[in-house]
């Protein structure tokens, strides 16, 4: 229960990683706010230490309002983590500015506006960890996906410069960079291949499973566990850092 006392908040966190991070903060004693679009999907998790919020990162007022409400029920937010995002590939040529936007409306947009907005109340306390879930695709090209590489990359960015930013002070960034994990986004994305390629569905999935070095998915819980380290008692030296969980990718 180290985390007793601490607030965290989670986007995207009705599912996924974002769940699975959530589940685990509130296991070792947080007050977790869970957010995302869905307030059904949310409501069903909430519970032991899971409270639910409708917000849409894309959204500034839903971010500055939902953030500011969060807070006013739980105190300042000490640990911040942006998960929510999209992820599809396309062609650059074949990309719009719609397809663009939206992409980095969330991935980039909501991740600057989350974390704008949970640490003016973190730097009210005399400890705080933000950790962005980020992608190996953050790291380098990922084929046939220019838009949603660039978005990753630019949270590795953010990271970054805000560790540098706060290098003496009692705040971490990182950002963890998943391959391709076990994740209801796995199935989008082979409906997405099959439509795209003409490929079965095995063979869709093979794609994805075959681009991870170790030849398997990465599982939620192995991202996890990255995460909870770094909220560990002993994490404080780790910052600015782009922390591959790919299975050997390099």
């Amino acid at each position: 229960m180290h985390l007793k006392g601490k607030h965290a908040l989670v986007t995207g966190g009705g599912t996924g990683i974002g769940l699975g991070i959530a589940q685990a903060l509130a296991t070792a004693g947080a007050e977790v706010t869970i957010t995302g679009r869905r307030l059904e999907v949310l409501e069903e998790q909430a519970g032991n230490g899971l409270h639910a919020l409708q917000m849409d990162v894309a959204d500034e007022a839903s971010v500055v309002d939902g953030v500011a409400s969060a807070i006013a029920a739980r105190g300042p937010v000490q640990i911040c983590v942006p998960n929510a995002g999209v992820a599809e590939g396309r062609a650059l040529h074949k990309t719009d500015m719609s397809f663009w936007r939206h992409m980095m409306g969330i991935n980039v947009d909501g991740a600057f506006l989350t974390i704008r907005e949970c640490l003016k109340s973190m730097h009210t306390t005399d400890w705080g960890r933000v950790i962005a879930i980020s992608s190996i695709a953050g790291l380098r090209g990922l084929p046939g996906a220019a838009c949603y590489s660039a978005s990753k990359h630019a949270m590795i960015g953010i990271i970054k410069s805000l560790a540098a930013d706060h290098a003496a002070k009692p705040y971490t960034f990182n950002a963890l960079c998943p391959a391709y994990v076990e994740t209801e986004i796995i199935t989008r994305n082979v409906e997405s291949i099959k439509q795209r390629t003409g490929l079965d569905e095995v063979k869709a999935r093979e794609l994805m499973v075959g681009a991870n070095p170790h030849g398997r998915l990465v599982t939620v819980a192995e991202v996890v566990e990255a995460a909870m380290f770094l909220c560990g008692e002993n994490s404080g030296s780790m910052n600015g850092q782009a922390i591959q969980v790919s299975g050997g990718e390099m």
